[in-house]
């Protein structure tokens, strides 16, 4: 479902952009509200979130899919922590849909959809690693890196039940939005993915805005 925002950027409190390949780490309080804009089309924003008081507890795909009775998300949807919590709510949405069971790419994902030559290419995985490696203080490590949100990418579910990587269906300025039910650490990989032809094999930018209470 289609929703557009009443917010404006110029009452933003915090504006960033990540460039593809680049990550985010931060925290998002209680009540504040994160728009991800992809800024060229077709990108994909990896995203995992976490309770900043305990990350232990940490958004759930199965949860979350269980609860809607949806594998995609969009305006309306409320992403369900791994102990039943809501954590936060998709509260405008101008893409569509958003892809809960894809994945994120990694050296093993490399190989085993591209070559062998393409083990070592950067991943989503990667600057996951490089997130909590170069910020310590959010208590993260390499357990915590689990099943995430693919924002803006297109993952059909097949009749036979598999997946297919299809070409997107964002396009340049199309956004989400998700407001904080607790206080949550967002974790962001800008997909570096050169092998897919989804993106136009060109991973673009994205842009973090975020509003108070």
């Amino acid at each position: 479902m289609i929703r557009e925002s009443e917010r404006t950027l110029s009452q933003a409190r915090e504006r960033q952009v990540v460039d593809a390949g680049d990550y985010y780490i931060g925290i998002l309080r209680a009540g504040e509200t994160l728009r991800i804009t992809d800024l060229e089309g077709n990108q994909a924003a990896d995203t995992l979130f976490y309770s900043a008081a305990d990350p232990a507890e940490r958004y759930s795909a199965t949860d979350t899919i269980c609860q809607q009775g949806n594998v995609y998300l969009g305006a309306g949807s409320v992403l369900i922590s791994s102990r039943g919590n809501p954590m936060l709510d998709v509260v405008a949405d101008t893409c569509g849909r958003h892809d809960t069971v894809g994945g994120a790419c990694a050296s093993e994902s490399n190989t085993v959809r591209y070559d062998l030559a393409r083990r070592c290419m950067h991943s989503c995985r990667d600057s996951w690693m490089l997130a909590i490696a170069e910020h310590e203080e959010y208590g993260l490590d390499k357990r915590d890196i689990t099943h995430n949100i693919n924002f803006f990418m297109n993952v059909p579910i097949t009749a036979d039940g598999g997946l297919q990587f299809a070409d997107g269906i964002s396009a340049p300025g199309k956004y989400v939005e998700l407001t904080a039910r607790m206080d949550v650490i967002v974790l962001m990989s800008n997909c570096p993915q050169l092998n897919n032809p989804c993106n136009g094999y060109n991973p673009t930018p994205v842009e973090l805005a975020v509003w108070d209470h």
